[in-house]
């Protein structure tokens, strides 16, 4: 039995951070970072059946199309996707009253759309990239087992290429989910590795006040390839979900509308525009419409 300080519920049973119980959740699940950004998303729907918020995780529910769909914000980074990705599991994979894991495992599918810049010059603002692979740079996921879904071929050639210092632990490299790939790829999207940091500043190669590690990673990561995958952008939170998720059993992908390029040091005339559009694309092929 799984004790009251490892799952923490809260007074109506429902799990502690995300307030939610388990028939409050879809299995198609729409991962967003800010929480202004869900209702977004469903505003497109045809109805919402429940909606709550708790600190910054904020979630509805409801039918686009006649498919169930939950939308969920997750903050920012990999320490919240951590809490997010393991009392989701346990809303379909734990019996609440017992505390004790169900013998059938259930598949959650989780989309994350979300915002990023790209770091190649071929890739313009306003497209779409979709995550092929998650490269953690970030550490979260060494705090788990996770030599049986990560890809040592790719984080030792990175840490190579990089001349990656250990001390701040070891990248991991994880793919995305085959199954949502084959729903949501088309000719418009551009695929490749997108590697996540554990900060914004710093760990993105930005200087304000304070010096950083490496002034040249961010150089080293532009010209990285591995068998013709390039790392196409940077953000904070796709390799800590699919790492999670391939751990969990759970089918995970991550697409980002692209409104900067790093690498021409362009910003999109209209972000939002390019966010909508990704929304819109995304739930149809959600849809099956």
């Amino acid at each position: 039995m799984i004790q009251a300080s490892e799952l923490i519920l809260n007074p109506d049973g429902s799990v502690y951070h995300l307030n939610l119980r388990p028939e409050h959740i879809a299995h198609d699940i729409i991962f967003v970072g800010d929480q202004n950004r869900v209702e977004k998303i469903t505003q497109f729907f045809d109805s919402i059946e429940y909606s709550t918020q708790k600190r910054e995780f904020k979630t509805q529910t409801g039918i686009y199309k006649g498919k169930r769909i939950t939308v969920m914000s997750t903050g920012i980074g990999p320490d919240n996707i951590d809490i997010v990705l393991n009392e989701l599991d346990a809303l379909v994979n734990i019996d609440l009253k017992t505390r004790r894991p169900k013998k059938e495992l259930t598949s959650l599918n989780i989309i994350r759309i979300g915002t990023s810049g790209s770091l190649q010059a071929d890739i313009p603002v306003d497209s779409f990239v979709m995550s092929k692979f998650g490269l953690g740079l970030d550490n979260m996921l060494r705090s788990y087992l996770i030599d049986k879904v990560s890809h040592v071929a790719i984080e030792d050639a990175f840490i190579m290429h990089t001349n990656w210092d250990i001390r701040k632990g070891k990248p991991y490299a994880i793919t995305c989910s085959e199954k949502l790939e084959k729903i949501i790829e088309s000719d418009r999207i551009f695929k490749g590795i997108t590697a996540t940091a554990g900060g914004f500043y710093g760990p993105q190669g930005r200087i304000l006040r304070l010096n950083i590690q490496d002034e040249e990673l961010n150089n080293k990561m532009d010209n990285f390839d591995f068998n013709g995958e390039r790392i196409t952008n940077l953000e904070m939170e796709t390799a800590a979900i699919y790492g999670l998720s391939a751990l969990l059993g759970h089918n995970a992908l991550s697409l980002n509308a692209i409104i900067a390029n790093r690498a021409s040091g362009t910003f999109s005339e209209d972000p939002y525009k390019a966010v909508d559009e990704l929304i819109a694309y995304t739930l149809n092929k959600l849809a099956g419409s």
